[in-house]
């Protein structure tokens, strides 16, 4: 089933962040329909650096291509601004349409952006990001490859200037709307109120961060048809890894670790290292 397929259903999707084959391959047998590759997860990992732009559009389309040779399960991937320009923003489409994404978020902030819980962003004129948009929908080569418009500017203009961006955005044929960083519950519900039924929209649950931590069974009966957890998994394995790191060196062994990891052929089950090696045999014997 086609992301857009599955947006057609009233149940909300629910997509984990990933940064690679293996949280991708996790997430999958997890039994999830939908992936969210994001941008701040890579630059987490891959860099070790804060989500402030410092990741490239190759980076993120190496990575698109990784997870998409790993599972079969649609991608939602974090475009950033584009990378620049209504030209780079449809050079980021091609890009990221290859590697496999089936939709592309891309956001009015100005370049290089930050994630959208930090303070001190600042945005494009609307009409330029109105012309991404239209850039965008233009390179694309499939219909059926999504267009997420986010805007950032409750926290830079104020509720009702990211809700008049939005409708802006929309009709410039945005797919989808993703209102970054509402403030309360009341201004999840109201950008519900104003555009569910009209199109599907994108909630984004940052532990810690400026949105209210809502599940996803109250965001779809608000009105929600997608929510993200973009980063959790980084803070999860951050957090397991810093322990791990610091029991390793104060004991010099992986003992006291053991039951908070898996061993060598607990991993190998996970990664299906068994059914690889047994593909790879049946190949080499010619039984034609």
């Amino acid at each position: 089933m086609s992301l857009k397929t599955r947006l057609q259903q009233s149940n909300i999707l629910v997509a984990p962040g990933v940064y690679d084959g293996l949280t991708a391959s996790l997430a999958a047998a997890a039994g999830f329909e939908a992936l969210y590759l994001s941008g701040a997860a890579v630059s987490y990992t891959r860099l070790g650096r804060p989500d402030i732009g410092l990741t490239a559009v190759t980076e993120m389309a190496d990575t698109m291509a990784l997870i998409a040779d790993r599972t079969e399960l649609p991608v939602i991937i974090d475009a950033d601004t584009g990378f620049g320009n209504a030209l780079n923003a449809q050079r980021t489409m091609r890009l990221y349409e290859r590697a496999g994404a089936s939709a592309l978020q891309v956001e009015d902030q100005t370049y290089p952006k930050r994630c959208g819980h930090l303070a001190d962003k600042s945005l494009i004129p609307a009409d330029e990001m109105a012309g991404k948009v239209r850039a965008m929908a233009d390179a694309r080569s499939s219909q059926e490859t999504l267009i997420i418009a986010r805007t950032d500017a409750i926290a830079v203009e104020g509720f009702q200037a990211a809700i008049d961006r939005a409708e802006e955005y929309l009709e410039s044929g945005a797919d989808v709307l993703f209102i970054e960083a509402p403030q309360s519950q009341e201004q999840l519900t109201e950008i519900a109120r104003i555009f569910a039924g009209r199109v599907p929209l994108l909630a984004n649950m940052v532990e810690g961060g400026a949105t209210p931590i809502t599940g996803a069974d109250d965001l779809e009966a608000k009105g929600y048809s997608i929510v993200i957890f973009p980063g959790g998994i980084v803070r999860a394995i951050g957090r397991t890894a810093v322990e791990y790191y610091e029991s390793l060196r104060q004991n010099g062994s992986n003992r006291p670790f053991a039951d908070r990891m898996f061993d060598f052929n607990g991993l190998n089950d996970v990664i299906g290292t068994a059914d690889m090696l047994a593909k790879g045999v049946a190949y080499d014997r010619n039984d034609s």
